[in-house]
C-alpha cells in the first residue's frame, strides 16, 4: 500500500489509490486497479476435470487460455445462477516472478474509486484459526466498508499449482 509523502513544509499530504469495486452478494470488495487487465461479460467456460470446486474452468481470451476462479465459491458463499451483471475480471498477478492472467467471476462490477489511504484500516484480527492474508485492508467509505483484496494472496501456492496451465508450466520448468 502506498504511504503518505511529506510535503515541502514537513506535513503529510493526502494520497489516494484507485480500486475497482465489485459485489459478491451484499458485500463490496475492491481490487487495486493496476492488477486489473480488463472486465468481460460472462462467457462459455470449459470445466477442467480434477480442479478444485472454486475453479470454474478456463476461457479462451483472444487466443490465450486463462483459468477462471469463482470468487463466491472460494469465499464459501452460496452459489447463484449467473445474471446479466455477472462478469469476469481479468487480473494480472505475479506467481514465482512470472505474470499470470486469471479471471475472477463476480456478481457485478460497481465503479472505480479513489480511496484516500487515510480511509484504509488494517485488517482486523479474527484469531489464529482465521487467515486474512488475502485482505489488503478495509476501506471506510460513505458510512460503509469495502474489503480490499490482495489478489495474489486469494489463492495459496498449492491452489495456484492446481490451475489449468500453471501446474503443467511449472512441471516443465522444473524438469
Amino acid at each position: 500500500m502506498t504511504k503518505s509523502i511529506p510535503d515541502s513544509k514537513g506535513g503529510k499530504t493526502s494520497r489516494s489509490e484507485k480500486y475497482l469495486t465489485f459485489n459478491l452478494g451484499s458485500e463490496q470488495y475492491g481490487l487495486g486497479i493496476l492488477k486489473v487487465r480488463e472486465i468481460i461479460g460472462i462467457m462459455d467456460i470449459t470445466r477442467v476435470p480434477r480442479t478444485p470446486e472454486f475453479i470454474r474452468g478456463v476461457v479462451n481470451l483472444r487466443g490465450k487460455v486463462i483459468p477462471v476462479l469463482d470468487l463466491r465459491n472460494k469465499f464459501g458463499m452460496p452459489s447463484i445462477d449467473d445474471t446479466e451483471q455477472t462478469c469476469i475480471i481479468v487480473v494480472d498477478m505475479l506467481f514465482e516472478d512470472n505474470s499470470l492472467l486469471m479471471g475472477i467471476i463476480v456478481d457485478s462490477v460497481s465503479e472505480v474509486l479513489d480511496i484516500d489511504i487515510d480511509d484504509i484500516e488494517d485488517t482486523p484480527i479474527f484469531g489464529a484459526a482465521v487467515s486474512t492474508d488475502f485482505i489488503q485492508g478495509i476501506a471506510k467509505i460513505k458510512g460503509g466498508v469495502k474489503i480490499l483484496l490482495n489478489i495474489e494472496r486469494v489463492l495459496t501456492t498449492a491452489e495456484i499449482l492446481t490451475l489449468p496451465q500453471v501446474g503443467a508450466e511449472v512441471s516443465l520448468i522444473s524438469q
